[in-house]
């Protein structure tokens, strides 16, 4: 394709445009007429396909000048295909097979084209649906430890690392997107915010909550000034897409160099959003069951990365910080093991911050979770919701005296069952 002015895909165009490059025509077949392309996008941002042929299937994913689930009236840069297509790469060497293969990138048309994951679907729709999927707490437990211990100065050459945060610092028009919807605009009356009327009382108190405040911002500033590692930076249920046998990581366009804390955190904070929608899916029967595999889930994906990340710092601790110099190498292992402990507990914290915070932006801001969107019975969602919401204040503003997920597990089956009281205001 010649590298001419941005061009919009359409059903019609992709393939009278795509099926002269050979390595997708090789993947699809070389007779344009004789595939079949549907638009499938839901997202707030991109244009996606599938393209079917003789040969086989791709994804094809490109970005639009501006935020689709706005409109024009919100401009962003194509370049943020260039920031997914170089995370994508690097999650691949990272976490092998924990990502869909690219197999051509385009930067002057902003498109990827990708494999095809079938018959995978969104781990948000499975999870609505009530299935419960086997391998996703290893899976995402392990892909998280990997892709950011590895990313990191703990494990990378460091002249490396500081030309790949230099690479990905140009993504600031996504990071300002985060840093003002999810960390500010939920927390007073922002034009784009949106919420379910019902909730009124408790976004009123939520906004006049001076400890919820001061803490979001203080999340705000660790997400803006600790570039700790590459993180995928939109880790959440919409962003993974599984089998009972295959999970994938999707959507890193929002890559940048931050906290090793904040994936954890947002993807723990929609797996507690989901057990808290359970009320509203039970149309088909009971959810007990869901709400007891989802509040394991959450602490397995901890606990599995907790390890993985335990056992890369004793194996792959390559980079310049805490080097094997002054602790194994002088026969104190024990010193390493404290140094991980810091490491550990400190990401602890700050992922139930971010995790906190997360729960909010999801239920007051623009970007919604359809776990609670599906709710058609506004009265019933609400209170789903006002649920989330004071899970997600105690644990941000109360995340220095947390111990463990098990309590913090209990304290959502208590707001689930609605037996836990107010949480918000000044109590903590």
């Amino acid at each position: 394709m010649k590298e001419d002015a941005f061009q919009a895909l359409t059903v019609e165009t992709l393939a009278p445009r795509l099926s002269a490059i050979p390595a997708v025509a090789e993947r699809v077949g070389a007779a344009p007429e004789r595939w079949k392309v549907r638009e499938v996008g839901d997202g707030n941002l991109n244009l996606v396909f599938i393209a079917e042929g003789e040969v086989g299937s791709v994804v094809v994913k490109q970005a639009l000048p501006y935020v689709r689930l706005v409109g024009d009236s919100w401009p962003l840069p194509l370049k943020r295909s260039f920031f997914e297509y170089h995370a994508l790469t690097r999650q691949e060497k990272r976490a092998p097979g924990s990502v869909p293969a690219v197999f051509f990138f385009d930067e002057a048309q902003a498109l990827i084209v990708m494999e095809y994951l079938s018959p995978h679907i969104i781990l948000r729709r499975a999870l609505i649906k009530g299935e419960r999927l086997p391998r996703i707490a290893e899976d995402l437990g392990l892909f998280m430890a990997r892709t950011l211990f590895r990313g990191s100065d703990f494990h990378m050459e460091t002249r490396e690392r500081k030309a790949d945060l230099a690479l990905f610092a140009d993504n600031t028009e996504l990071c300002d997107i985060t840093e003002n919807l999810v960390f500010t605009d939920p927390y007073f009356d922002a034009p784009m915010n949106r919420h379910t009327p019902e909730l009124d009382p408790v976004v009123a108190e939520l906004r006049a909550d001076r400890d919820l405040k001061v803490e979001a911002q203080r999340m705000k500033h660790l997400f803006a000034a600790k570039a700790e590692t590459l993180v995928h930076g939109d880790l959440h249920t919409g962003s993974v897409m599984v089998t009972a046998k295959d999970t994938r990581v999707i959507d890193p366009e929002f890559a940048f160099y931050g906290p090793i804390a904040f994936d954890v955190g947002m993807l723990l904070a929609n797996y507690w959003m989901a057990f808290f929608s359970q009320k509203g899916h039970e149309a088909g029967g009971s959810r007990d069951a869901m709400r007891a595999y989802l509040l394991q889930v959450i602490e397995d994906t901890w606990a599995v990365f907790r390890a993985e990340f335990s056992r890369l710092w004793r194996t792959e601790r390559a980079g310049m910080l805490y080097p094997s110099c002054l602790y194994e190498d002088q026969g104190d292992a024990l010193g390493a093991e404290q140094a991980l402990g810091h490491v550990l507990h400190e990401i602890w914290t700050d992922m139930l911050g971010f995790a906190g915070v997360e729960m909010h932006r999801r239920i007051l801001g623009l970007a919604h979770n359809a776990d609670f969107e599906d709710i058609e019975d506004t009265g019933l969602r609400a209170t789903c919701e006002a649920a989330a919401l004071k899970l997600g204040r105690h644990i941000a503003v109360n995340r220095r005296h947390i111990a463990s997920l098990t309590e913090i597990n209990h304290l959502a089956q208590l707001l689930d069952e609605g037996r836990a009281g107010a949480l918000t205001g000044r109590q903590s």
